[in-house]
């Protein structure tokens, strides 16, 4: 059965997320988009454990949940977690946030007893470590064989294994004697798969791809989707991912990777970027302040690659791009906020008339669409699925900027949305 699957997010207790990322308010928003399991995020932080335990009841054995007041369980949640690490390895400081997923709820509370001894657990919903990631990884195997412990978004400059400010450039040089035990890795926003296709030490692992959603319209921005039984449980998940099961990974829902924060160089202070080729000239430093420019993921692939660009594995597991939807509705018609009482009506009308969101963008008949929604949207997801758009890239910590209309397309639509 075709099941989407959002592996890493956060709660309204991680730094700069919204206090609307609640249990019920997740649950809500996977109906609405077609998310058929969630991570929870932040199970390690005491007073989202304690909604986790209170809100939340185990379907059957599985090591899957639902909430307690769902009519059913058509949402599932897994435990998952995402855990800031900062250590010194080979006299170089390093920074790398590392993606924790539990098999079920007394080894996630194991785990937090045993990081509560040394750390802060209370200090944030995504908390700071002063351990190493081989450490991790005994810690964990320790409590329970079947803990997923895999690298959150590899190629982010500042906290990821392969970043460009504190990284590693491979997988044993960061994990040691535990790489053994690392099945996975997630993209990230500012790459995509042939990004990482284009290096063979990635081949042996199974490519995840999730939002790290910090508000409730980011859910599932980035997605993955498994062929899973009509009864799914943890152990299922677990074993196509530690065995790299191309046949049930059947394919991820990506961004487009120059909408990333970091997908180019670039200084935000001084709103200056460019491409790995004109960094190479300026030698990495930034000719409007002189000081050293944040190097994206772009560079980092290029200079860690083995392989050309465009390289693609035989058995490579397919990708769909997407934008969402009430973006999508803001571009039609030229409205800035996705919050704006217009947008919000329309992708509610759509979604109470179509079904899930996800849906709607990727799968559907756009003849279909073309009966409930107004023309300027649908040749929005028409564009959107052909790729026929326009994305100013990301760079430094800000977002880059997807154009699916010209300005001259746009210009008074704001009065045809109803």
């Amino acid at each position: 059965m075709k099941t989407v699957l959002d592996l890493h997010i956060h709660s309204k207790y991680s730094r700069a997320c919204s206090p609307q990322l609640t249990l019920p308010n997740i649950d809500r928003v996977c109906r609405e988009k077609g998310i058929h399991i969630m991570a929870t995020g932040d199970f390690t932080y005491p007073a989202w454990m304690k909604s986790i335990e209170e809100e939340l009841e185990e379907i059957g054995t599985s090591g899957l949940y639902k909430l307690k007041s769902a009519p059913d369980a058509k949402a599932k949640f897994i435990l998952s977690t995402e855990l800031s690490l900062i250590y010194k390895d080979n006299g170089k400081a390093r920074r790398v946030h590392i993606m924790v997923t539990a098999p079920n709820l007394a080894a996630a509370k194991e785990l937090n007893k045993q990081l509560d001894k040394d750390y802060n657990i209370r200090s944030d919903g995504r908390p700071i470590l002063g351990m190493s990631c081989p450490d991790l990884v005994k810690m964990c195997l320790a409590i329970h064989p079947k803990f997923l412990i895999y690298p959150a978004h590899i190629w982010t400059p500042w906290f990821s294994i392969f970043g460009s400010k504190s990284g590693f450039n491979t997988f044993e040089e960061c994990f040691h004697d535990q790489v053994k035990h690392i099945y996975a890795y997630e993209t990230g926003l500012s790459s995509d798969p042939a990004m990482n296709w284009r290096l063979s030490q990635l081949d042996k692992l199974t490519l995840l791809s999730s939002s790290d959603a910090h508000s409730l319209p980011n859910l599932a921005r980035e997605a993955n989707v498994f062929d899973l039984s009509e009864t799914p449980s943890y152990d299922e998940i677990y074993e196509i991912i530690k065995t790299n099961d191309k046949k049930r990974v059947l394919h991820t829902i990506e961004f487009w990777p120059e909408e990333g924060m970091y997908h180019i160089d670039g200084h935000r202070a001084c709103n200056f970027s460019c491409s790995p080729e004109e960094s190479k000239k300026l030698k990495n430093i930034c000719p409007v302040c002189g000081k050293e420019l944040v190097i994206g993921v772009l560079n980092r692939v290029t200079e860690l690659a083995d392989r050309p660009e465009g390289f693609k594995p035989k058995d490579a597991t397919p990708y769909k791009q997407a934008v969402e939807l009430d973006k999508i509705i803001c571009e039609a018609f030229g409205i800035k906020s996705r919050n704006s009482k217009e947008v919000l009506a329309m992708h509610s009308k759509l979604i109470k008339e179509l079904g899930p969101e996800l849906e709607i963008l990727l799968d559907m008949p756009l003849e279909k669409i073309k009966n409930h929604a107004p023309s300027e949207v649908v040749e929005g997801i028409r564009r959107m699925r052909e790729g026929e758009l326009f994305v100013v890239p990301g760079f430094d910590g800000q977002y880059g900027v997807v154009q699916i209309f010209s300005p001259e397309e746009k210009k008074n639509r704001q009065k045809t949305l109803f």
